[in-house]
């Protein structure tokens, strides 16, 4: 890991700057597929399903009996880990349905919101070097809750044709209504286009390598939204003389395992503390089966030592991490300064995996910076709202005059006359 030590705010940029991943050559190949499986659906997935997933496929979807065969392929204890998941999931984002309230804006009018599921979403479900069956029940339980009608999930299939039984499980228990063995580029355009298989859906959710994130960036622009837009995961730990070392440089080496494209970010104001969480670091990384993609993950990443909080809070709204460690005194008071970040964990013993797995907040967050703007999936993602407004005639006489007059100087002419008409209306039968 790169140490800066007190490094001027000039030297901000340099922390801020995320590995950069140029996708120009790919996208042409994206661009590619997607154009394949808008003009032939079905018959050009196959042949990508066996070109990049290297299986041959006669079924797109996977069949009940595939799904009663995951029951005896994964653990009890497994199987138990993901209801006690899927059930704090549930009891969080159940807590953020939206309550509407009439308001009645000035005499005669009242306006409201409601909020209505999307009605068909798609979740893709990453299976490359880690099968992301905890961003199954991240995703679909809060659809489900909302009332979305359809819940499409694609996720890749191993050479057998067969989808990770653990996966399988996680939808059954978060109520998913069909699952595809479609993964990368193909599974984005299955679910934004639509095939003879694969429904069209409205907004796609999850995460994905570099192909995806360019699939999904590419048919958002005319086809269908997305959940928001996507870099590789990170992760940063504020740290003060408090801090156990071995949970920081655990924490780090947690994030650090995702891909060899993540970042972590250690900013302290202890020095004493930063060769005891690099030992730490060293100790743990070796055992690790991922030490690898772990390693490279650490050669973009960086600690910083700063002299105080203030100055601390002010790198780290700056850098807006995914993932946010408090491990410092006074951790929920210094909380409070948070402008940006995904999802923030507080005091020493709340590590990110537990919000990645079983907390109950959701762990599809904005990364590479987007924390400034977007916020994490939450119930809402699942949901539009849509206003409504009541005019009686006593509302014509209360707004008309000043309506008629901005829609006049605005010269729109027939803006003007809509309301004019009905003013009329009601003036002449008083």
């Amino acid at each position: 890991m790169n140490i800066l030590k007190y490094p001027s705010r000039e030297e901000w940029q340099q922390v801020c700057t995320r590995p950069h991943i140029d996708n120009s050559s790919l996208r042409q190949t994206v661009l590619n597929v997607l154009e394949a499986i808008r003009q032939e659906g079905d018959k050009a997935v196959r042949r990508y399903e066996k070109e990049f997933d290297k299986v041959d496929l006669s079924d797109l979807q996977v069949s009940d009996a595939e799904l009663t065969e995951s029951d005896s392929l994964v653990s009890e204890e497994l199987k138990a880990s993901l209801r006690l998941a899927h059930q704090n999931i549930s009891k969080f984002h159940a807590s953020q349905v939206f309550e509407p309230k009439r308001i009645e804006t000035c005499d005669g009018v009242t306006c409201w919101q409601k909020s209505v599921p999307i009605e068909k979403v798609g979740l893709y479900i990453p299976g490359g070097t880690a099968p992301l069956f905890s961003t199954v029940l991240m995703l679909a339980t809060p659809a489900r809750i909302a009332g979305c009608d359809e819940i499409v999930l694609c996720t890749p299939p191993n050479r057998e044709g067969k989808v990770n039984p653990a996966i399988l499980q996680a939808a059954k228990i978060a109520g998913v209504s069909k699952i595809f063995k479609i993964g990368g580029v193909q599974a984005i355009g299955a679910m934004a286009y639509g095939t003879e298989s694969v429904p069209k859906v409205y907004k796609i959710f999850g995460p994905g390598n570099q192909f995806v994130v360019c699939a999904k960036q590419i048919v958002s622009v005319s086809d269908v939204s997305i959940d928001m837009p996507a870099g590789p995961s990170e992760v940063e730990v504020v740290a003060d003389e408090s801090a156990n070392a071995a949970f920081v440089a655990a924490d780090l080496l947690s994030q650090a395992e995702h891909g060899v494209d993540s970042q972590v970010l250690l900013v302290t104001t202890s020095e004493s503390l930063i060769e005891k969480v690099l030992d730490e670091i060293s100790l743990q990384l070796s055992v690790l089966p991922r030490k690898d993609i772990a390693s490279r993950s650490l050669e973009n990443s960086h600690i910083v030592l700063l002299h105080n909080m203030d100055e601390v809070m002010a790198l780290t709204n700056e850098y807006a991490p995914e993932h946010l460690i408090l491990a410092i005194r006074d951790a929920e008071e210094v909380a409070e300064q948070v402008r940006n970040a995904g999802s923030v964990f507080i005091g020493h013993y709340s590590c990110e995996s537990a919000g990645d797995y079983a907390s109950g907040t959701n762990h599809t967050l904005p990364t590479n910076g987007y924390a400034k703007s977007y916020s994490g999936v939450c119930l809402d993602s699942f949901m539009k709202r849509i206003t409504f407004q009541r005019l009686t005639a006593e509302g014509i006489m209360t707004i008309g005059p000043a309506v008629m007059e901005m829609a006049h100087n605005e010269q729109l002419d027939a803006h003007c006359n809509a309301m004019a008409v009905r003013f009329k209306d009601v003036k002449d039968k008083k």
